[in-house]
């Protein structure tokens, strides 16, 4: 499998802040000699162009972190400009969670909020500047001709029999188009280039088509659309982008971006491709993610599985962790495939220094403590953080009746098991000793409960006799339990790379993604626990209060395990 190590000058570049001397990687290099030369005047301005049709993903996060941390780094600003040229895909909610998640990863835009249908004007006279240049025309051939008539990587395309009308024609059938007068396909208006280019996109690309779709925000002032890169170079030149970064599947079109400014003779920045983030176990297609959602295989956008940033969020993913990530994954030339334990590392790094530790019990097995006081109840302390001391102590409930986890016991247990089992003695967190002294079971022989007894003189967890057990258990107080649901969440698809996978992409989800626990016992302390807020389940992993949660059904969404594999992983690879 083939991993981003984090080395090298693509790497180790700092999204995020300028303190600190980052290294060299070749975007940074760029800028740093635009500064040197005077070029754009010493300006650094970049921009992040979602298109308002989807929610964003975590690749998206990386654009996010190369576009606002380079114009930090240099003292520049960011515009966040929606390419909303498609109406019939776009909606106010997409605007609105986009917004929403570049605010979370902790950016701003300032004032530099934009939308390319605040161009349509200018863009629309740009198109008839470009006609009257006789550097576009009307094509009146059906869309699958115009497919036909491209040729193909091997073979030159072959010219339309409308290439060649007049620009006194052009222009009156693209006002026509305009004034409404034709049905959806029936005309185009293509840029005049060469169809026997060995770039295929330069074979006469299409700028504008007719769509007659009320547009989310001018309505139907507009049955006419230009195209992405129609309009995203010319919004650039509008806006005075120096540096405009995009990933790597937008290289062969720069020679497109170059094409229509030179023509246009306008202000021109500079395109620059990086690689893109490929992430093993998901996909980043967002064509891919609006079929999981609308086929039924996720509970929508920000369903904990996806890499949406609004599943990431509700998982209980920090803004923190995805910056971490994306300045650990880099800015390099070439793709690769980022394996998520990466991902998972950068998350369980954080909330190790800044989640509370509470204790919680997934899978319940009762314990009876026969020789403690029934009407007894003690208050011992547990330490909020040891990572954190300034997190202090809480008070933790201990009676009689606990529970413990169900897989912390059995009956008769292999020889490296060394939790409780008859006749044996385990510590229980912040509390005392107890020794198994009895099982009780159903009537399919499944343990129900478990009778101990426990030592009063190893309060804290140490004997004064000096003796040790091999085992630590957490617990919860029955009396004093929270009920709660719990939801496990494991990769979404079996294979590693599930677009090249054979057969359909859904082929490969897995099954076992999600596991519901309804039936958990929490400590009472996380009663008041409100959604977002984040625990480490001591033994269990990171924990998140779920958006649904209620008072009457508290719900915790686990973000990542305790086990480390990126470590594992990273010690392998060395040793190889």
């Amino acid at each position: 499998m083939k991993q981003t190590k984090p080395t090298g000058s693509g790497a180790d570049m700092d999204l995020i802040t300028k303190d600190s001397a980052p290294p060299p990687n070749f975007i940074r290099y760029i800028i740093e000699e635009d500064q040197k030369t005077g070029r754009f005047d010493g300006r650094v301005v970049t921009r992040f162009p979602p298109e308002p049709n989807g929610y964003l993903h975590i690749g998206h996060a990386k654009s996010i972190c190369v576009n606002f941390g380079f114009a930090r780094e240099f003292g520049g600003a960011c515009h966040l400009r929606f390419d909303d040229t498609n109406p019939a895909k776009e909606e106010v909610e997409y605007v609105d969670s986009i917004q929403e998640d570049v605010h979370w990863l902790g950016f701003d835009w300032g004032p530099h909020r934009y939308f390319a249908s605040d161009y349509f004007d200018t863009l629309y006279g740009f198109a008839e500047t470009l006609i009257q240049k006789g550097k576009a025309y009307v094509d009146s051939l059906s869309p699958d001709q115009i497919r036909e008539y491209r040729g193909t990587l091997t073979e030159p395309g072959k010219e339309s029999p409308y290439r060649n009308r007049s620009a006194a024609e052009n222009l009156d059938l693209f006002r026509r188009m305009r004034a409404g007068e034709f049905a959806d396909g029936e005309h185009v208006l293509r840029a005049k280039i060469d169809m026997a280019a060995p770039n295929i996109l330069m074979r006469d690309p299409t700028l504008y088509r007719i769509r007659k779709t009320a547009h989310h925000r001018t309505g139907e002032a507009w049955c006419i659309y230009p195209l992405y890169d129609f309009t995203h170079c010319i919004s650039d030149s509008i806006e005075r982008v120096t540096h405009s970064l995009c990933t790597l599947e937008f290289e062969n079109n720069r020679e497109l971006y170059d094409w229509v400014l030179n023509q246009l003779e306008i202000y021109h920045p500079q395109q620059i491709e990086f690689a893109r983030l490929n992430l093993s176990y998901t996909v980043l297609s967002k064509r891919k993610l609006i079929e999981l959602v609308r086929g039924g295989h996720v509970a929508g956008w920000d369903d904990p599985r996806m890499p949406t940033i609004s599943g990431l969020r509700r998982r209980g993913y920090t803004p923190e962790s995805i910056r971490t990530f994306c300045k650990r994954i880099g800015v390099a030339k070439r793709d690769s495939m980022v394996d998520i334990a990466l991902l998972d590392y950068c998350v369980r790094e954080e909330l190790n220094k800044r989640a509370n530790r509470v204790m919680g019990v997934l899978r319940p097995l009762k314990v009876v403590i026969e020789n403690y006081p029934e009407d007894r109840t003690e208050e011992l302390e547990a330490i909020n953080n040891p990572e954190d001391p300034s997190a202090g102590a809480r008070q933790v409930p201990f009676s009689r009746e606990l529970y413990i986890e169900r897989d912390d016991f059995m009956e008769n247990p292999p020889k490296k098991f060394f939790r409780l089992a008859p006749g044996r003695e385990v510590r229980l967190r912040y509390a005392y000793f107890i020794t198994c002294t009895d099982v009780i079971k159903d009537e399919n022989g499944e343990a129900t409960e478990l009778r101990c007894t426990y030592d009063p003189e190893t309060k804290g967890g140490d004997a004064p006799d000096g003796r040790k057990v091999k085992a630590t258990l957490h617990w919860v107080s029955a009396p004093h339990a929270l009920e709660a649901e719990v939801r496990l969440f494991n990769h979404l698809f079996l294979t590693e790379n599930p677009s090249a996978a054979k057969g359909e992409f859904t082929d490969h989800l897995n099954p076992d993604s999600l596991e519901i626990l309804p039936d958990c016992r929490l400590e009472p302390s996380l009663a008041e626990a409100g959604p977002g807020e984040r625990f480490q389940f001591e033994r269990l992993g990171y924990f998140c209060v779920d958006k649904a949660s209620a008072p009457d059904l508290p719900i915790f969404n686990r973000i990542v395990t305790l086990r480390d594999t990126w470590a594992k992983i990273q010690k392998k690879a060395q040793k190889g």
